[in-house]
């Protein structure tokens, strides 16, 4: 299976993705984890990341979508992948659109956790207390979610009109989100 996972920052993505993923016998593909392993080894491009990071800039999408490219190319990707942070925007939904039409491929679904915001920003503010984040305050946590609202919103739009979206209840146990995930996914399969 090709998948995508949404979800606001505190909705357990990462987590959901690597269950999910190791579930299916495929590789959970976070750009975030991509990025940090580069600047941790200092490729070049982590060296650029690094630069454009710290500067206070984004990664743009050219370079997002070829370190994409590039990661699906790996065996462990050729019979599927779930994809965590990416796509972002609707330059990137575009070009791993045709990323993946050049290879003979298509995504199988996108997975959306929806989630209580309130209970996400009460979860965030017990973890940067717990890991000692004092940036993570009340106001900028309830920040990043309306920003992850505002931009993913339109991604949602696209995905839910391709016939690909698979809204899933993102809150519970998360043995218990696993299941729903899993559950929803076979009428794509």
């Amino acid at each position: 299976m090709r998948l995508i996972i949404l979800g606001p920052p505190g909705a357990g993505k990462g987590t959901q993705a690597a269950r999910i993923a190791e579930r299916l016998g495929i590789p959970a593909i976070s750009t975030g984890d991509i990025f940090r392993a580069n600047i941790k080894d200092q490729t070049p491009l982590g060296v650029k990341v690094h630069e454009i990071i710290t500067s206070g800039g984004y990664v743009s999408d050219e370079i997002t979508n070829e370190i994409v490219e590039d990661r699906l190319t790996w065996d462990d990707a050729a019979h599927g992948f779930l994809l965590d942070g990416y796509p972002r925007t609707a330059g990137q939904v575009d070009a791993l659109d045709a990323m993946l039409s050049r290879h003979g491929h298509a995504l199988d679904a996108v997975l959306e956790l929806e989630v209580d915001e309130d209970a996400i920003v009460e979860r965030l503010l017990k973890r940067a207390e717990t890991e000692g984040r004092a940036d993570d305050t009340e106001d900028v946590i309830r920040e990043r979610q309306a920003i992850y609202r505002k931009e993913t919103a339109p991604l949602a739009e696209h995905y839910e009109v391709a016939g690909l979206l698979v809204k899933v209840d993102g809150m519970g146990a998360v043995d218990d989100v696993t299941d729903r995930v899993i559950a929803a996914l076979p009428q794509h399969a």
